[in-house]
């Protein structure tokens, strides 16, 4: 796999992480040009209250590369959670005051502080490398920012909290656009949105409707059937 320029470290002089495309695989080229590009109401229709309320929050979208070529990091947040409870997300939560500015760096080190604390990955050899324009989850109220990452140095991951995590898992990339692995879930309220059945999960709601747009927008997506649906019940 060909590299471009020189890798660099997910931290600066200081220790607090930066933004670098330095080093990252060709096949991630899509991603952070997405990065750089979307606008907002290209990945949602639900964007933060212009009024600045609602809990600010981070999420690590993390690429990786293993045996059948790029994949996801995913976990399953455990059942007893107040919410998503069971649902396959990316790693993230809200943003603590020791993570900084949320309109700078906060969300970047809250991304890898939850990543690391949720999954066990050691955010050393993590490469942030985009962020994703600010998106909302109107029943948590949380003011959601997805950051990109590229896991240079991958390093063990599993359940470290199960008050928190049911498990933790990879999805390769090839899964994801196969169209056999795509349907559209549709909710008793009438609400409808992407989904992906894949490692025995069926992923929906705000972490299917940001795979769904980066594929999309990478270029990535294979033509599917949205008529294959999935319904879900009113505790979903």
């Amino acid at each position: 796999m060909k590299h471009a320029g020189n890798t660099r470290n997910a931290s600066d002089a200081q220790g607090g992480p930066v933004l670098s495309k330095d080093g990252l695989p060709d096949w991630l080229g899509p991603v952070a040009q997405v990065a750089e590009t979307v606008e907002p109401l290209q990945l949602s229709r639900f964007l933060p209250p212009a009024n600045g309320t609602g809990r600010q929050s981070a999420v690590l979208i993390l690429f990786g590369e293993g045996p059948r070529g790029p994949e996801l990091l995913l976990m399953e947040r455990a059942g007893t959670l107040r919410s998503h409870a069971g649902q396959p997300s990316f790693p993230g939560g809200a943003l603590d005051p020791e993570d900084g500015d949320p309109t700078t760096d906060g969300p970047l080190n809250a991304a890898l502080r939850e990543a690391e604390e949720e999954t066990g990955l050691d955010p050393s050899g993590v490469q942030l490398f985009g962020v994703l324009p600010k998106l909302y989850i109107p029943v948590s109220r949380f003011v959601v920012t997805p950051v990109l990452g590229w896991w240079r140095c991958p390093t063990p991951v599993g359940v470290v909290d199960p008050g928190e995590t049911a498990r933790v898992f990879t999805v390769p990339v090839v899964d994801l656009t196969d169209p056999a692995n795509r349907a559209t879930t549709v909710h008793p309220s009438g609400h409808r949105g992407p989904a992906f059945l894949v490692e025995s999960a069926l992923v929906w709601g705000f972490t299917a409707g940001v795979i769904d747009k980066i594929l999309h927008f990478a270029g990535w997506e294979r033509p599917w059937d949205r008529e294959k649906q999935v319904p879900l019940d009113w505790r979903a």
